[in-house]
């Protein structure tokens, strides 16, 4: 057994190294245990949003303008490391259906304080002037940002080792330590660490952690893919997406759905997605999901289809029935904590997520209530399990 730290991490994606870093600002000592390498597993996935806009009133849409604010707040200094660009997000709506659920939306956004402009189509065209000639309507969200989410995770990472974090990889996680019904610890290949806290930051793999403890935290996976464009000039200024994105984020269907989001990078490639079906962990590529998303971004942005594809990839998105991320102490299993299942959400809200979570393991009270993110509601009667049952490949 190992010096006890005050706190064990089990994963080293961004949540897992958000959390690292921000409860070593509380004066804690933290050790890292991740199964293969940092940032290796959804992090390295996906597109680095940190979007208020396709959130609707809740805790979620919350958590997320808390996390923003930390972002060009406390974390504005490192901005650069991880390429942060405020460039804001444009949802365009090009049927009459999407127009009045675009419309539905930013109205209730605005009226809790969201920005959410709306754009008729010369003011899209000045914003966008690549962007197809059937939109009807558009709103503009200026606080819509993005980071490089590999970059952004390995430097919360190496900024919490500058302040003592130890990192261990390479050591999957095989069993826990109890000391009565207390989880005092974790077992590796490389040996047994202990700490007064155990925080589950396993994203898609937190179950596995959580039945260890047996305990039930049911984040399955949604598979999503992304295409990758040749560098170009500057075609796409902001990150564009379809109204229908809202929707699809939101739903519970199981079977394959896309709408398109279109944005360029610093590189000058553009990102193209996006995908979402519940399949397991079904790593095959799905030639219907490529051709959908291609043919969905052609839509929105007609040049597309004159642009070559290099590559593309996809990962899964760590999704809770009730479209929630688990934050906080699991009472079922005292010492244990989890931050997992924060769908594709779980950049942007990583760092609000591990800065709440440090302020937590400290015994302090966070800056805002973690009640709604609380890892027994889906053993609580009552609560709507969405069909959370998933088939794993």
């Amino acid at each position: 057994m190992s010096e006890r730290a005050d706190v064990i991490i089990i994963g080293a994606g961004i949540i897992g190294a958000a959390t690292a870093y921000f409860a070593t600002l509380q004066g804690l000592s933290v050790t890292v245990v991740e199964r293969g390498l940092p940032a290796s597993g959804t992090t390295s996935r996906c597109e680095g949003n940190i979007l208020v806009s396709d959130k609707e009133l809740g805790p979620e849409l919350e958590l997320m303008r808390y996390s923003l604010d930390v972002w060009k707040g406390e974390l504005a200094e490192f901005g650069h490391l991880w390429e942060f660009e405020a460039k804001g997000g444009i949802i365009v709506a090009s049927r009459e259906t999407s127009l009045a659920s675009l419309d539905r939306v930013t109205t209730s956004q605005r009226s809790h304080g969201i920005v959410a402009e709306p754009l008729d189509i010369p003011a899209l065209r000045e914003l966008e002037p690549n962007v197809t000639d059937r939109a009807l309507g558009a709103a503009f969200y200026p606080e819509d940002s993005q980071v490089q989410p590999i970059l952004a995770a390995s430097h919360l990472l190496r900024l919490a080792r500058e302040r003592g974090a130890q990192l261990v990889v390479n050591a999957p996680v095989t069993g826990l330590v109890r000391e009565g019904d207390r989880v005092t610890g974790v077992r590796t290949p490389k040996g047994e660490f202990s700490a007064a806290h155990i925080v589950n930051t396993a994203g898609t793999w937190a179950p596995e952690i959580a039945a260890l403890a047996g305990v039930n935290v049911p984040v399955n996976p949604r598979r999503g893919f992304v295409l990758v464009t040749e560098p170009l000039p500057p075609m796409v200024h902001h990150k564009v997406y379809a109204a229908e994105y809202i929707d699809n984020v939101g739903s519970d269907d199981a079977a394959l759905q896309s709408s398109p989001v279109v944005e360029g990078t610093p590189a000058g490639t553009i990102l193209i997605g996006s995908s979402r079906e519940r399949i397991g962990f079904d790593s095959t590529v799905s030639t219907d999901a490529l051709r959908q998303i291609a043919a969905n971004a052609i839509e929105l942005f007609p040049f597309l289809e004159r642009t070559r594809i290099l590559r593309h990839y996809h990962g899964f998105r760590p999704f809770c029935p009730d479209h929630l991320p688990v934050i906080g102490h699991d009472p079922r299993a005292p010492g244990l904590w989890h931050a997992a299942g924060h769908e594709g959400a779980g950049i942007g809200l990583s760092v609000g997520t591990g800065k709440l979570l440090g302020q937590a393991l400290a015994g302090r009270e966070p800056d805002m209530p973690l009640t709604e993110f609380r890892p027994e509601r889906f053993d609580e009667p009552g609560f709507a399990s969405h069909d959370a049952t998933e088939v794993h490949a």
